[in-house]
């Protein structure tokens, strides 16, 4: 019985420390390197582990759901790691959830971690800022120069006016959030929108809409809120 339970012990433990989520749905193509520098593709049912470097391609969505209920979107040429994750249902003191937009764009429906526990376990690193949620869904979009247009136009023939502001773009569709950076924090209910155009620029709020959606509409995503349109596109 004693090595019985050791080995039950062990499991938890590898399954706690490795399996941060399972991608649910994907249109496309998706990639990851792991922390040990291999590479690989991905599909629906395919784990997601602690280390992770995920990637979208060109016209392609993936959908990730952790296993304390929270759900990531990755839109095109988007990547994203996991930096650090931790959720064990009886440890609620324990939750940890860290992950790093390193380009491209996301919507996050936040799960338990952030909500049980400490408030501040939960949050998002781009290149100008680190998100901190309260319970929330929001969407996050990290534009380099020249790569984010607003919805409806081409990206292959951009027009003035097309291309958005380089920064990080953040909508928040329910709960709250907050941007905060060296230089800075807001605070962003739903409904609103923030920018930050560089790490020593203090975060914004925009007047409005910048002109950015964060997934479109299509039965593949199931469980992301439905009615958005057309969402950003980057290259």
């Amino acid at each position: 019985m004693k090595h019985l339970l050791m080995v039950f012990s062990l499991f938890f433990a590898l399954t706690s420390a490795w399996g941060a989520g399972t991608v649910t749905h994907l249109a496309g193509t998706l990639s990851v390197k792991r922390s040990d520098g291999s590479v690989r593709l991905l599909s629906v049912k395919s784990q997601v582990l602690q280390g992770d470097t995920l990637q979208t391609e060109k016209d392609s969505y993936a959908q990730v759901k952790f296993t304390d209920g929270g759900i990531m979107t990755l839109k095109p040429n988007t990547q994203m790691v996991v930096k650090d994750y931790k959720y064990e249902p009886q440890k609620p003191a324990e939750d940890a959830l860290s992950v790093g937009l390193l380009k491209g764009g996301l919507r996050a429906v936040t799960g338990l971690v952030g909500k049980r526990g400490d408030k501040d376990a939960y949050k998002m690193v781009t290149g100008t800022a680190t998100i901190g949620i309260r319970g929330t869904i929001f969407d996050a979009d990290d534009c380099k120069s020249s790569t984010c247009v607003k919805a409806g136009a081409d990206p292959a023939d951009k027009k003035e006016g097309d291309v958005l502001e380089a920064g990080v773009y953040v909508s928040v569709r329910d709960g709250e959030v907050s941007v905060t950076n060296p230089a800075g924090t807001i605070n962003l209910a739903a409904g609103q929108f923030g920018f930050v155009a560089a790490s020593t620029i203090a975060p914004a709020v925009l007047p409005g809409d910048p002109g950015l959606s964060a997934i479109p509409s299509t039965s593949l995503l199931e469980t992301v809120t439905s009615g958005g349109r057309q969402g950003n596109q980057c290259e």
